[in-house]
């Protein structure tokens, strides 16, 4: 059996998209450290490349990466990292969590090689745990309502009652894809609630889960006649939310059982697991679920007014609001809550009717939510092909690859775009997603599928006027971007009118690893008699030095970049040594500057809080930022390991020396 130095699970709520790419730049992560790696994922069709428990037991480190429940319990007494999906999305980010993983429980001879931050076992927030158990009812229950909304949308393209047996376009046929969508939209809820609950409590809760959801579909029943409760009556449900209500109240009444009936003998368990957990738990969640049905209800109520009481203020503020959460984290929990919002409306409408203002409202409100989804890949395959000597082939070949995911409503290939350049490309997103969304209302375009991007066209109401809609926003969009890679590129070559062209530096960042190290520090940048009074001012020093050598365009732009990095976890390691770095579009090339302080400079926070004496501060290029940048830094962290390398960087004060002892470790 093969063993594996790392061994990493990823999972997203939709099991789409930010799954594979997570796993995909923890591949590449450790394969740019030489390690060994296997990642399981939780997508949607199942778990693959599942971790068996002796790759378990012999990995050297666990790294997490998921907002679903991926039973991190195996894992138990690992050197382990847990974040959720998006933290891990580049091959940046992914390195620092395997290098946090393998600097835990505080090895500080690790955490010096790897960069990591002065807190390396990182414990989840009550608020992801939260989001965690949220996510893995979400993502179980969105393939029943895609599944449910698409074939009650297919049911359509016969007519729209064609359901209806005393209808004129009545066809058998539709009738049975409307009553098998039905059905699968109905256990929407039921199947949210119950793995919610199935993520805290695990297996035992699915029972009151389910019911729980079930009974958050139908309310409290209510005698018409008596005004008392009566199992024959009819309720008010209280839809997706009391779902969510009663998932994480069935999970944790299962936990609180538990330790009720931890002191049983144990030959009992069997008893515990089939007969008492339950028997307790149904009664105890059933009876809470209908107490509080009347308030869920008014509660579900007044949200969906509140949604529609957006709608009577006009398009433009509907739209706009629909558009900044659908693109704000590009498939994130602010996505996902107006997309689940957008399904839980859907459902609403189909139950309604068609021709009812509830399903005028429920398939609009889910045409705009769409538009909004599809338009950020969209916007950057626009710009790739308008722009195209402004991106490197990478962003190029990601852009074109985007035509197909967002036209299958997939917003999640924008991320790498957005994360390089977050001010100003996501206010771009949002503009463009915002545009579609408020045209798609205001040319009242119906959907009754709730996914499938342009593959529902033909049962989409004013289809042809959603599409222009969708293309709108995405020429905006792309035409904004487009300029500012425009800007930002034409600011480059006049600060540096020496730098090589587009391709020519595509093939630098390619290469600059196999460059001489010569070229990374010369004699020129290596300042050994300097005094400091602050980590600030020794950064400011050597961002107006990058811009003296050549190697940067603006000293500003680089000294955020080295501030911003300090803001994420200090660059201070140990016996006296920092290793600042600084990735900016306003860095030309791949630089080294060393400066030196014999008296230290303090204030800067490090490992063992000695005041730092020497800094070797890298400037990458930010389109180098993932190979150029990991590569160095790396080499650096492990140079420092070195005793004799220590020493001779800090004992001498001669430049040539230094200079040439750390190129050494640079080939």
């Amino acid at each position: 059996m093969a063993k594996f130095d790392i061994i990493a699970a990823t999972g997203c709520p939709t099991g789409i998209a930010h799954t594979f790419m997570a796993k995909e730049a923890l591949e590449k992560a450790a394969a740019e450290r030489g390690l060994t790696i296997k990642v399981e994922t939780h997508g949607q069709v199942g778990v693959e490349n599942e971790l068996t428990k002796s790759e378990i037991a012999g990995a050297k480190a666990v790294v997490v990466a998921a907002d679903k429940d991926v039973q991190a319990e195996r894992f138990a007494g690992k050197r382990m990292v847990s974040v959720g999906v998006s933290k891990a999305l580049s091959v940046e980010a992914a390195g620092k969590l395997i290098d946090r993983a393998l600097a835990a429980k505080g090895d500080d001879s690790v955490a010096a090689a790897a960069d990591v931050e002065d807190e390396v076992e990182e414990k989840e927030s009550i608020g992801h745990i939260i989001y965690k158990h949220l996510m893995n009812g979400v993502s179980h229950m969105l393939v029943f309502v895609v599944a449910g909304g698409v074939l009650t949308a297919v049911s359509f393209l016969w007519g729209i009652t064609s359901f209806d047996s005393t209808a004129s376009d009545y066809n058998s046929f539709a009738a049975m894809l409307k009553i098998i969508g039905g059905i699968a939209m109905n256990l929407m809820v039921p199947v949210l609630s119950a793995y919610i609950a199935e993520s805290i409590g695990k297996r035992p809760a699915l029972v009151p889960g389910f019911v729980a959801g079930m009974i958050a579909i139908q309310g409290l029943p209510v005698n018409a006649e008596t005004g008392m409760i009566d199992a024959g009556g009819a309720g008010v449900g209280f839809g997706f939310l009391g779902g969510i209500v009663g998932g994480f109240l069935a999970g944790y009444v299962i936990l609180l059982l538990e330790k009720v009936f931890s002191k049983l003998p144990k030959n009992l368990d069997g008893l515990k697991a089939i007969f008492l957990y339950p028997l307790f738990s149904t009664a105890i969640v059933g009876l809470v679920m209908l107490g509080i049905s009347g308030p869920m209800a008014a509660i579900n109520t007044a949200m969906m007014d509140f949604l529609k009481g957006l709608s009577a203020s006009g398009a433009i503020v509907l739209g706009l609001a629909i558009g900044c959460m659908c693109a704000v984290d590009m498939g994130g929990p602010v996505n996902k809550a107006a997309y689940v919002t957008g399904t839980a409306m859907l459902t609403e409408a189909l139950a309604a009717g068609v021709g009812t203002d509830t399903y005028n409202f429920g398939t609009n409100f889910m045409a705009a939510v769409s538009a909004a989804c599809i338009v950020p890949p969209l916007i950057t395959t626009f710009a790739v092909v308008v722009g195209k000597k402004y991106f490197s082939q990478e962003d190029h070949d990601a852009g074109i690859v985007n035509l197909i995911l967002g036209c299958t409503h997939i917003t999640e290939g924008a991320i790498p775009f957005m994360t390089k350049n977050i001010w100003p490309v996501m206010p771009i997103m949002m503009l463009g997603s915002s545009i579609a969304s408020i045209l798609t209302i205001m040319f009242n375009v119906h959907d009754p599928a709730p996914h499938g991007g342009f593959l529902v066209l033909p049962v989409v109401e004013n289809g042809p006027l959603w599409v222009l809609a969708i293309l709108i926003g995405a020429v905006v969009g792309g035409i904004l971007f487009v300029a500012f890679k425009k800007y930002d590129f034409e600011k480059n070559q006049k600060a540096a009118p020496v730098a090589k062209p587009v391709e020519a530096s595509k093939a630098a960042a390619v290469e600059a690893p196999k460059a001489e190290a010569a070229d990374f520090v010369k004699v020129e940048n290596v300042f050994v008699a300097e005094d400091f009074a602050s980590r600030d001012e020794a950064l400011s020093f050597v961002s107006n030095q990058a811009v003296k050598a050549g190697i940067a365009s603006d000293a500003d732009a680089v000294m955020n970049a080295f501030l911003a990095r300090e803001a994420e976890g200090t660059t201070g390691m140990m016996e006296g040594f920092a290793i600042p770095h600084a990735k900016s579009d306003a860095i030309t090339e791949a630089a080294v500057i060393v400066v030196k302080d014999e008296s230290g400079v303090t204030g800067w926070d490090t490992m063992d809080g000695a005041p730092v004496n020497v800094a070797i501060a890298l400037l990458i290029p930010g389109a180098q930022a993932g190979t150029t940048h990991l590569k160095i830094l790396s080499k650096v962290a492990e140079a420092l390991m070195d005793e004799d390398f220590r020493a001779t960087v800090k004992g001498s004060t001669d430049a040539a020396e230094i200079a040439k002892t750390i190129n050494a470790r640079l080939v």
